[in-house]
């Protein structure tokens, strides 16, 4: 891109979008390797020493088919104050990214990944639902089940993390991805920030279609303050950020 070499920080900053697109190009000679590779922590985050509670085992024959949830889905932001059962959260966290089958020690899940790096961690923030407490929950995919990061009432904070959309704070649960990038980056560099986007958007469209065969609403929420945001998901905006935010209820 002409004049990236001779930008200040603050013109860089100006066109921070159109710079990133540009330096993570691919071109003929130069693919797969954009910048310097690094260590990949693992697959999978656990948090060792919180509570965790077992989800209900997903069922994969409920609800209506396919093409039907295609034409029914829609973004939906008011929500009651019923809350959501334990089975629907489970069956969500099974939908957006949960194992399907093992094959030579490798877990597949329910959406693609990028070299099956699976950057993404889902959390969800529980403001309605039977039989938990409010709280942060971290889902750790490999044993389906939901582990207490935080207890504590999240609706007025991360509404206002999510400028002021009140529909954070007024569903039953609210679904935060963020991405472990350098799970990516140890094998695409600089070109992993993509990928992490594009793994958040796979699993999104999955919670939203298991939320439309379940009856419940959902929208997906991109405007946000990232770092108020990561505080309360308390990540370190660097190696692990958020990518996406959805918000679920009846």
């Amino acid at each position: 891109m002409s004049g990236i070499e001779d930008s200040t920080p603050e013109e860089l900053a100006a066109r921070i979008g159109e710079v990133y697109q540009e330096v993570t190009k691919y071109a003929p000679g130069k693919a797969g390797r954009i910048g310097p590779r690094e260590r990949n922590p693992g697959p999978y985050k656990d948090y060792p020493d919180a509570k965790r509670i077992s989800l209900p085992e997903p069922q994969r024959d409920l609800g209506a088919g396919l093409w039907g949830l295609l034409e029914k889905r829609r973004s939906r932001r008011d929500f009651s104050d019923e809350p959501m059962t334990l089975n629907e959260l489970s069956q969500l966290l099974w939908a957006g990214q949960g194992v399907t089958c093992e094959r030579h020690g490798f877990q597949f899940r329910t959406a693609p990944s990028a070299g099956a790096l699976y950057p993404c961690e889902t959390y969800v923030f529980v403001h309605l639902v039977e039989g938990l407490q409010r709280g942060l929950y971290h889902y750790p995919v490999r044993r389906h089940e939901i582990e207490l990061v935080k207890s504590g009432d999240y609706r007025a904070g991360l509404a206002e993390a999510c400028l002021g959309q009140e529909m954070a704070g007024t569903c039953a649960a609210a679904f935060a991805w963020t991405g472990v990038i350098p799970r990516c980056r140890s094998k695409y560099a600089q070109r992993a920030y993509r990928y992490a986007y594009l793994d958040a958007g796979h699993i999104a469209q999955n919670l939203f279609l298991a939320a439309e065969a379940l009856d419940l609403g959902c929208c997906n929420i991109g405007a946000l303050f990232d770092d108020q945001v990561n505080a309360l998901l308390d990540v370190d905006g660097r190696d692990e950020t958020i990518l996406y935010i959805a918000v679920t209820g009846r």
